[in-house]
């Protein structure tokens, strides 16, 4: 990084060399969470940290001790803006390609604060299929092609369709559907994003509807709106889904925006 950056690249707590970095650009076998950290705080910290245990438990049959986690967080957050984008990635040093294992090694890298873009935003609908979508895992050049190819057919982004024909997620984001009264969430394979479970588990809280189904584009013109969402943000207006135009829905964007306010802050 530049020295006159406030932002990071730290490996297992500290200050990262090009040599450091020069494997990691042939590891696809990772996986990583990404935050939105304001006033050095994170919401829905123990679903990033379990999202971590659980890939690399799966991806690498063991995984780092949570504190030892939550330590490098502190260490990559001490310096920096009260708020930034975090990205931390847990990949083998073991490489690609073998089946050699080794103890995963976790790089955190920090940015400028986002909170994403304005939207509404077309969706192109697509089929695709993620590989492990259980995982947030990296390597996935599809999904750029995906998307680059929606741009070019003159939409915003890309949705899936899985080869059942419902939709499942988008690109770099959870769809939420509302139908006036409850938000639907797809009945698909699909990442269960942090975003998702904060704003999930406050809607429950505050008693509002919700109900996981098939979704596919023959039932988008009774819906009453829908959304994207990601780290960036627990809600970006979606307008039309292929050639299906759907309904500016403010209070459903309120009402996510709130849920997801209503999730405390945690330092790690």
């Amino acid at each position: 990084m530049n020295q006159d950056s406030p932002y990071i690249v730290q490996l297992n707590g500290r200050t990262t060399t090009a040599g450091d970095l020069a494997p990691l650009a042939f590891a696809g076998h990772a996986h990583f969470t990404a935050v939105q950290v304001r006033g050095g705080r994170v919401r829905g910290l123990d679903l990033h940290l379990e999202r971590l245990r659980s890939a690399s438990a799966e991806l690498f049959g063991r995984a780092l001790p949570e504190e030892v986690v939550r330590s490098r967080l502190r260490t990559a957050l001490r310096d920096g803006p009260a708020d930034l984008s975090l990205t931390a990635t847990v990949h083998s040093p073991a490489g690609e390609f073998t089946a050699a294992d080794a103890e995963p090694a976790l790089l955190v890298r920090t940015g400028p604060a986002s909170s994403g873009p304005g939207g509404p935003l077309a969706l192109a609908a697509v089929r695709h299929d993620r590989f492990l979508p259980h995982i947030k895992h990296v390597g996935e050049p599809a999904k750029t092609r995906l998307l680059r190819g929606a741009v070019a057919d003159g939409f915003d982004d890309a949705a899936f369709l899985d080869e059942e024909g419902r939709f499942s997620e988008a690109t770099i984001w959870n769809l939420a559907f509302w139908d006036g009264a409850s938000v639907l969430w797809p009945r698909a394979g699909l990442l269960t994003g942090t975003t998702m479970g904060i704003v999930r588990r406050q809607l429950d809280r505050l008693g509002i509807g919700q109900r996981t189904v098939a979704i596919t584009p023959e039932d988008l013109p009774a819906l009453a709106g829908a959304v994207v969402m990601n780290s960036w943000t627990p809600g970006v207006a979606v307008h039309r889904i292929g050639a299906v135009e759907l309904p500016a829905a403010p209070p459903f964007l309120e009402l996510l925006h709130r849920a997801y306010e209503a999730e405390p802050l945690t330092a790690p």
